[in-house]
């Protein structure tokens, strides 16, 4: 059985292609290059194919990569959108310890 996506691996995914790099996406999500690489790995690991080609300092998304960029992307508009839409049902001030 597949696991879910998960959502900071997507994000990270989505920063790095509009980024262009690691560095410069590690830097805009406050994360160390390091853990940018071991998040790429670990998704294209847990999708099954190579989401992008390293080319030195370079990247460029793979076929399937390209795909799955505009999925990532939906994902992500839909989670922003559920908080907002949530945000405007229940304001942070009634929001009660969960035990």
């Amino acid at each position: 059985m597949n696991r879910p996506l998960d959502s900071r691996q997507l994000l990270a995914f989505v920063t790095v292609v509009r980024c262009q790099s690691f560095t410069r996406a590690a830097k805009e999500l406050h994360l160390t290059q390091s853990a940018i690489s071991h998040s790429m790995r670990a998704l294209e690991r847990d999708v099954g194919c190579r989401l992008l080609e390293r080319k030195g300092r370079r990247m460029e998304l793979t076929e399937p990569g390209g795909h799955f960029l505009q999925k990532a992307d939906q994902i992500l508009r839909e989670m922003e959108q559920a908080r907002a839409e949530l945000d405007t049902v229940v304001p942070m001030s009634g929001v009660a310890s969960v035990a």
